[in-house]
């Protein structure tokens, strides 16, 4: 618990922050990488937003602008015949394994093409195709079944992982430590990924929990754990990479505890500023210069792998497909009455 507490006392802080990222041995095509998927998903959530705020998608959408970094580095780890599961904010977990956007966008506009044939909208998308197994709106519920996809893998005896997607407030479900329990007598390859933004929808972590951090858990159930600085998009690839390559070789669970923050609201484009919880426009600000994509961004101006120029060139190339793929979900056709009951009752 001492390193625990040591730990939290620098990733909480805000205004404890280094501007640039060490590199290290990272290829320049790998650094790339990372940053224009970092772009793509802050893009297509920003475009989400503006179309929330202008009514034109009807359902609620939960977005991640400022967790970017967290999905953009497991998801390169994923390999084929993993399994991955969301949570009710999991637009990047799936845009980071390289779904479709004409799907995607089709499906958060419930149009009969989606991912989920329209019927899920924002919170429930899958994509098998892509190793995504589900997201789903109730908190932790898909922990156990990303808990029984690992304990399958193990019986299969594939060498595949399973990784649950989760947040703090998941951490207060009966569930989570049911199943970090089981993975952990079982020795099931299952990771557990704790996006810690210090909310539950809107009230903080220090207004419902004696701790701010979920690794105490892994801790109490004897599973390896690391606890990261979740906008540094390099640190948690190493980590990761290091965790999942045993959890390969040795089954075995592990958690990965990523310290992060919302720069909008629990849902829709709002910031949430006026809610009464822990959240000022001063901490905000704090925690908006740890931005991930600004951060790697500096860090490769810095050492000369890209300039500015190179950067707008991804951003602009990336918002023409997602222009081109809106367009083309706008167009697709929509859902009719008699769809409505079409996977919920079987007639005879």
């Amino acid at each position: 618990m001492r390193l625990i507490n040591k730990k939290l006392k620098f990733l909480t802080n805000p205004a404890r922050y280094s501007d640039f990222l060490n590199l290290g041995k990272f290829k320049k095509d790998k650094l790339i990488y990372f940053l224009s998927m970092m772009i793509k998903i802050r893009l297509v959530e920003e475009h989400l937003a503006m179309n929330k705020k202008n009514n034109i998608i009807k359902s609620p959408v939960h977005l991640c602008n400022g967790q970017e970094a967290i999905a953009t580095a497991i998801g390169s780890l994923i390999k084929k015949g993993d399994t991955v599961f969301g949570n009710h904010r999991s637009h990047h977990h799936i845009i980071s394994l390289n779904t479709n956007l004409k799907y995607f966008f089709s499906e958060i506009l419930a149009k009969k093409n989606g991912l989920n044939k329209g019927n899920g909208a924002s919170m429930h998308l899958i994509d098998k195709s892509n190793s995504f197994y589900g997201s789903v709106p109730i908190v932790a519920g898909t922990i156990p079944l990303a808990t029984g996809a690992a304990f399958s893998l193990k019986y299969q005896k594939k060498k595949n992982i399973s990784i649950i997607y989760m947040g703090d407030g998941a951490s207060e479900e009966g569930v989570f430590h049911e199943s970090l329990n089981f993975a952990s007598y079982y020795k099931l390859p299952l990771l557990f990924v704790v996006e810690n933004n210090f909310y539950s929808s809107n009230l903080h972590i220090s207004q419902r929990q004696p701790s701010q951090s979920i690794s105490r858990f892994a801790l109490a159930n004897k599973i390896k754990f690391k606890m990261l600085d979740g906008n540094n998009v390099l640190e948690i690839y190493n980590h990761a990479q290091s965790l999942i390559n045993a959890m390969r070789k040795n089954y075995e669970p592990a958690l990965i505890e990523v310290f992060t923050y919302r720069q909008l609201g629990h849902v829709d484009w709002r910031e949430d500023l006026d809610v009464g919880v822990d959240r000022s426009k001063e901490k905000l600000i704090l925690w908006k210069k740890k931005d991930p994509i600004i951060r790697l961004l500096r860090s490769l101006i810095k050492n000369k792998f890209i300039n500015m120029n190179f950067y707008n060139d991804i951003k602009n190339k990336i918002n023409t497909i997602i222009n081109r793929d809106w367009k083309y979900a706008i167009k697709s056709p929509d859902l009719k009455e008699r769809d409505l009951t079409r996977f919920v009752y079987h007639e005879e």
